[in-house]
């Protein structure tokens, strides 16, 4: 369903609408994984996250009749704010289904961009019912957080990106893993623009269910037990195909490693990254020798960080 061109068009489609966002290197880092880093900020990317990139590109993927009711999903922030804005951008409306204990920050960022919230309990089921219901009643069209090939294809151009601007040969390129929506993305923009480079995934232990999806060959439900609150989606039948097929691998790590990731990313690059953003640098880490001496891309995928949960954390840390 996506092809070579696929990702290409998609990226002409949404250049307008994102920013380029720039790769950037650390000394320091490098020094102490032992390997050369390229981090894609996408921290830096519209409503702060990659999301930015697939929300786009699925609405005006849309006829203006078929958008003209609105568009409607579900999210636990990054993706609500990308289709509040995306929504905007078209002109029509954005219902967005959101659990009740999402981060404040990214509720904000809905509203900010015109988008309704419709708050239900912190379960997929919830999410689901919700969602339904509003579509139902709206007649507004779904643009699913990542099960949806327009999603994918938006998602794709970080990758194709990052592998335009980098001035080596990249051995490795790794994102998080939640819905699958950027994972699946990264695996195509690779597999079609740099067949040789390998794509490895992170995953909170306490939400390991991709992890558990390869080893058991079905799709596995997600837990709810880490502070990666991006990645506690289960995997869709669209991504979980293209993940079974390509991927190298998936490293899992624990809350105290994510920490430990995302402190490291602020106090050494100064750039401010969301928990789930550090779970693929949190996995290098891990895994050193995996990754010694290689060329290795990273794609920071959101920088909507709660200061009020972050500060919180970090006392925590520095007691």
């Amino acid at each position: 369903m996506i092809t070579r061109e696929t990702i290409e068009q998609a990226h002409e489609r949404i250049k307008p609408y994102i920013h380029r966002t720039p790769v950037m290197t650390s000394a320091g880092l490098n020094e102490a994984t032992g390997c050369s880093l390229y981090f894609k900020c996408e921290n830096f990317q519209k409503i702060g996250a990659f999301k930015a990139r697939g929300a786009v590109n699925a609405v005006l993927s849309l006829s203006p009749e078929a958008r003209s009711k609105g568009i409607a999903t579900h999210s636990s922030g990054n993706h609500a704010q990308a289709v509040a804005r995306a929504a905007r951008i078209a002109g029509v409306p954005a219902y967005i289904v959101m659990p009740r204990n999402a981060p404040e920050i990214k509720k904000r960022g809905v509203r900010a961009y015109g988008g309704q919230i419709f708050e239900c309990e912190p379960t997929q089921e919830a999410r689901e019912q919700m969602l339904a219901r509003l579509i139902r009643e709206t007649g507004a069209v779904l643009v699913h957080p990542f099960n949806d090939y327009a999603v994918i294809a938006g998602q794709a151009t970080a990758a194709k990106e990052l592998i335009e601007d980098v001035p080596v040969k990249l051995d490795v390129v790794l994102t998080p893993v939640g819905g699958g929506g950027l994972l699946s993305g990264t695996i195509l923009a690779i597999k079609f623009f740099s067949p040789r480079t390998e794509v490895i995934a992170g995953e909170p232990a306490g939400s390991d269910d991709a992890y558990r999806s390869l080893q058991s060959g079905k799709i596995e439900t997600a837990q709810a037990q880490t502070i990666a609150d991006g990645l506690l989606t289960s995997l869709g039948d669209k991504t979980f195909a293209i993940i079974r097929e390509h991927i190298g691998e998936i490293i899992t790590v624990t809350d105290e490693e994510i920490v430990q990731a995302m402190r490291m990313i602020w106090e050494r690059m100064k750039i401010i990254i969301e928990p789930s953003c550090a779970v693929p640098f949190a996995a290098v880490l891990k895994a050193k020798e995996k990754f010694s001496g290689k060329n290795v891309g990273i794609i920071l995928s959101g920088g909507n960080v709660d200061l009020e949960r972050a500060c919180k954390l970090f006392a925590g840390i520095y007691k």
